[in-house]
């Protein structure tokens, strides 16, 4: 654990992939940084999600990072879409390598963040009762760390053992010859059923949404691969970041309509069969916007499986009628299909039969009751805004981020917002992160972060702030992006709904992510960095406070400041 004290420069709240590397750059400019966070260790989802078959869903040698030759040569990854349990080894190899584990703290939970206008600083509460402040916080917990459990009644009355797929124990479970029950057929959900469907003694699956999934088809990495990958890291992140989503698989150029039927089953067949995303991201460009396109992808991946699941009945409650295939962020799986062949594996269809509570023997239906040894919810996060509606984090005029997000989220660039000086999010809500291969993401986030506090701390700048309006033609330009793809259509996390969070029920629509690709996005902030930020009011002062002048207040891209030691600067 970092020294414990009261003031920092930098205070970053997440010890995850991205607080990880966001640290990192701090600390080798000197700045005076540290990490709080709510969890014994350091890894982020990778220390929280332990369950059975959890793992990347992009290739390894994509996902970590590229800032150092010398990391990229030492490290052996052992798959190519590597597990949980070599995952947070990964990190942790990273934080010891590096020396960064001393200037993090951790079971510190933060509870609230206060912003001081006359001092221009951060004030931070931490749930052990410190009061730290600093000049700058940089939040960095992560787009799928609030869980988030089902609205049922008697959750606390079950007698056996439960719990969501994000707190899965630590300890081994035993799951040998016991009856369990998985709610829930999202990614996570996906992954743990078919890596347990062959080592428990039962298995009932109650699944209210089917979800389409695609074979992961992952693979060893043996040593003279692994020789390879490393002589081509170069290429392999320059390919990256080329793609809209930042994997190694990038769109067919060729139009949709341009290729006969037979050759379109000629490149699925084949993108079926390699391993990742192929099949979802290496697809024509019009299955993510042209319905009729993505009804004839949609009906071959509904083909597949039904060549995959023996009983008819059991193939057709396993298809997607609500959402095309790839509209929402796919699940990838290993024997996911197959697992239902089983005999010792049973499909509850609750949109037929639901779930009315939790007994103390297992769950009840509208038909029957189930009696358990085991309960897992896999019943996802809410996610993008979740785990920062959890910080009571107040700004400007004591305005609350949680009150201003309440309806939907308005960032500028996803990074900043308005109101909130000083406050910087690397893969917040409207950032290209959520939909990207998220490390990949994380990089330009945090770079782009430490370049403004650079550009501040060259100048003297003790606050920065986004514009009014810089801020809603950026979220104006986020929503815009959402009418030209199919997924606007989609109950899932990108466009906010969770029927277990209030507020995010059916008929809502929160624009979270931005959909112009890493490429765009990537040349958006740089073009924002190399005009010297126009789109952000700077002060500068002596640490007495500053105060916007009317026409700053209510929007204005040329504003004066009230004193002149509190001037925008050139």
């Amino acid at each position: 654990m970092g020294e414990a004290k009261a003031h920092y420069e930098v205070i970053v709240v997440g010890a995850g992939v991205a607080g990880i590397y966001q640290i990192k750059r701090l600390i080798d400019l000197g700045i005076d940084a540290t990490v709080l966070d709510s969890a014994p260790d350091l890894g982020g989802t990778w220390y929280w999600n332990r369950y059975p078959g959890c793992r990347f869903d992009s290739e390894s040698y994509t996902y970590g990072f590229s800032f150092s030759r010398e990391l990229l040569e030492e490290w052996h990854w052992k798959e190519r879409f590597s597990g949980q349990p070599e995952n947070l080894r990964y990190l942790n190899y990273v934080a010891d390598k590096f020396h960064l584990r001393e200037h993090m703290q951790f079971n510190c939970k933060v509870e609230a963040m206060r912003f001081d206008e006359v001092r221009d600083l951060w004030q931070v509460l931490v749930e052990d009762g410190r009061r730290l402040t600093c000049r700058f916080v940089v939040l960095a917990i992560g787009l799928l760390s609030a869980p988030t459990m089902p609205r049922l009644e008697g959750i606390d009355d079950f007698k056996g053992r439960s719990f969501h797929t994000y707190y899965w124990p630590h300890e081994p479970v035993d799951l040998a010859d016991k009856k369990v029950a998985v709610i829930g057929t999202g990614a996570t959900g996906i992954q743990l059923i078919g890596e347990i469907a062959d080592k428990v003694g039962d298995l009932t699956v109650f699944q209210r949404r089917p979800n389409w999934s695609a074979p992961l088809n992952n693979s060893a990495i043996s040593e003279e691969e692994m020789a390879d990958i490393r002589s081509r890291y170069d290429e392999i992140f320059a390919a990256c970041a080329l793609t809209p989503g930042s994997f190694l698989h990038g769109p067919d150029r060729r139009g949709f309509y341009e290729v006969t039927r037979e050759e379109r089953l000629e490149l699925w067949d084949k993108l079926y069969d390699e391993p990742g995303f192929g099949i979802w991201l290496a697809n024509f460009r019009e299955t993510f916007m042209d319905e009729a396109a993505n009804a004839e992808l949609s009906e071959y991946i509904a083909d597949r499986i039904r060549r995959r699941v023996k009983d008819p009945e059991v193939a057709e409650k396993l298809i997607p009628r609500d959402h095309g295939f790839g509209v929402q962020r796919l699940p990838l799986e290993t024997k996911y299909f197959e697992a239902y062949n089983r005999d010792n594996v049973h499909l509850i269809d609750i949109s037929e039969t639901p779930l009315v509570r939790v007994t103390e023997k297992g769950l009840r239906t509208t038909e029957r009751d189930y009696e358990f040894d085991i309960i897992v919810y896999a019943t996802g996060f809410d996610a993008i805004t979740g785990a920062y509606d959890l910080i009571d984090i107040r700004g400007i005029g004591g305005e609350t981020l949680a009150g201003k997000w309440k309806h939907a989220p308005s960032t500028f660039l996803g990074m900043l917002v308005h109101g909130f000086p000083n406050l910087l999010m690397p893969t917040g809500p409207q950032s290209a992160s959520a939909s990207t291969n998220f490390p990949r993401g994380i990089e330009n986030g945090v770079n782009w972060c430490v370049d403004l506090l650079q550009h501040m701390w060259d100048r003297g700048y003790v606050r920065g702030e986004a514009t009014r309006e810089a801020q809603e033609r950026w979220t104006a330009h986020v929503a815009k992006m959402y009418e030209i793809m199919l997924m606007r259509k989609a109950k899932s996390w990108f466009t906010g709904y969770n029927s277990n969070v209030p507020g995010h029920e059916e008929g809502t629509v929160r624009y979270f992510v931005y959909n112009g690709g890493t490429p765009k996005f990537v040349g958006i902030i740089q073009g924002i960095a190399a005009n010297g930020y126009q789109e952000i009011n700077f002060w500068t002062g002596s640490g007495t406070g500053a105060q916007p002048t009317t026409a700053s207040a209510s929007g204005s891209t040329s504003p004066s400041w009230a004193a002149s030691r509190h001037r925008r600067m050139p």
